[in-house]
């Protein structure tokens, strides 16, 4: 027993340094997710066709931001380890690489907004037997909503570089700052600009655009500028801008890393987004209802994602800087720990489950459905947990390709084809069917197991390059 709580529990110092680094990601994800769940109820105030129209919207955003994320990780692994060996000049090109997919990305995502904006939306919208809510209404709220979006994922893609290369150093403090002002800005303006007051104009779903794009204009001038005006503290941006070429041995290695890790993120966000499809064909009301729950998921989810990232931070810097016996050690106490906290964030969300659907002006059978799925969610939340915990441990060693089978192939061969199974082939209600789909995760805990025991995968990735 001692034994055990050796392996699982750290000592004060060691949760002392986890929360230095993870409190400020937390407070960030927090004001973030506080912030979008006000603007959600501010849209909610002007029916269930605005919620459903920003919620569709939303989930075709997140594949664009999921495939920015997963392409800047691959070089972000190397990043983290190129930090703890001390190697300024290496975090600099991992940024740089950063900087070239995200460009890539963004170009293409809106070509493709552009050209296919309405047939995208459309997915989402099927006759169904429900009464609440206007199809055609919820395509038009959607298109105004999705139009205005566009402006903001250059800034977005930036700040995203920007913010994890300061994180991968231990910089979590600055980001944060940059996120805070942010969201207050996005609250501030949605409260102007929703609903028309200081004099100006009431906007709607598009209010609602203006307000988050022009946040994300603040977000990135925050941390852009914070880091080249900051090159004694951040030494890598010293750098960043001395050449435009980067190393053929670490493009070729963030290739081989980050191409598996990049898939991983666009075929991930992709399967939820397409479960999320297949739950329209439930009705509005349940597309109305589910993106209640996923906004009170997100407010509570904060403190797994955080720890997550805080994983990758801590594992990867004792990796690059040669201590694998470290690395287990903390990936352990670092998953245990995650857990741990999610039963106390799980409890406090299954205590206001029946209450904060009451804030949406929505039909009642909605916020009932709602009530019910935020329920399910929080008994979920600990095996999240564990298996967000354990992909990001696994993939700071460059296993990409391992986490690419472990997370979105599973959800490809198990999450969509569950979903698609019970939607369309039997007559369970849709709590029954989504109480199912999230009690999944236990297959993929067993997986992750296995993963985390019988892989090699603490690895220091930066012997092999040459600067």
């Amino acid at each position: 027993m001692n034994g055990l709580r050796k392996r699982l529990i750290g000592s004060r110092q060691f949760y002392k340094t986890v929360l230095l680094i993870t409190l400020p990601i937390i407070m960030q994800n927090a004001l973030t997710s506080v912030v979008g769940f006000l603007d959600n109820i501010m849209v909610g105030r002007l029916g269930t066709d605005a919620i459903n129209g920003i919620a569709i919207s939303g989930s075709l955003l997140f594949v664009f931001q999921l495939a920015i994320f997963g392409a800047v990780s691959g070089a972000g692994i190397f990043g983290a380890q190129f930090y703890g060996k001390g190697d300024h000049k290496g975090v600099s090109e991992a940024l740089r690489i950063k900087l070239y997919l995200s460009v890539v990305l963004t170009a293409v995502g809106i070509l493709l907004f552009c050209f296919f904006m309405k047939d995208f939306v459309g997915l989402y919208l099927h006759d169904a037997t429900s009464s609440v809510g206007s199809p055609e209404e919820t395509l038009n709220q959607a298109t105004k909503y999705l139009t205005i979006m566009l402006i903001g994922l250059p800034p977005m893609a930036l700040s995203i570089c920007y913010s994890s290369s300061m994180r991968e150093c231990g910089e979590t403090f600055v980001p944060m700052i940059a996120g805070i002002i942010a969201v207050l800005t996005d609250l501030f303006l949605n409260w102007v600009l929703i609903f028309g007051n200081l004099g100006l104009p009431a906007l709607g779903v598009q209010g609602a655009a203006i307000a988050t794009v022009i946040s994300r204009f603040a977000d990135c001038a925050i941390n852009v500028t914070y880091t080249h005006t900051h090159k004694n503290k951040l030494k890598f941006a010293q750098y960043v801008l001395e050449t435009f070429n980067v190393s053929g041995s670490l493009l070729k290695n963030v290739a081989i890393k980050g191409l598996p890790l990049m898939c991983n993120e666009i075929f991930w966000v992709l399967s939820v987004t397409v479960t999320g499809q297949l739950y329209s064909y439930r009705g509005l009301d349940v597309l109305a209802a589910n993106n209640i729950n996923t906004n009170i998921g997100n407010v509570f989810n904060i403190v797994f994602i955080a720890l997550g990232s805080t994983v990758g931070i801590l594992v990867g810097q004792q990796l690059g800087s040669g201590d694998t016996e470290g690395a287990h050690d903390t990936a352990y106490k670092m998953i245990f720990f995650s857990v741990a906290s999610c039963f106390i964030t799980s409890a406090v969300m299954l205590s206001v489950s029946g209450v904060i659907p009451n804030f949406y002006k929505t039909e009642p059978e909605v916020r009932q459905l709602a009530s019910s799925l935020i329920k399910v969610y929080a008994l979920g939340m600990p095996l999240m947990a564990f298996n967000h915990a354990t992909y990001f441990a696994i993939r700071s060693g460059g296993k990409t390709f391992i986490t690419l089978l472990f997370d979105s192939v599973y959800c490809w061969t198990v999450n969509v084809p569950l979903a698609f199974v019970l939607v369309h082939y039997t007559g369970l209600p849709f709590l029954s069917i989504y109480t199912l789909v999230v009690f999944s995760e236990i297959v993929k805990c067993v997986l992750a197991t296995i993963f985390l025991r019988k892989l090699n995968w603490a690895v220091d990735l930066t012997q092999s390059i040459e600067n």
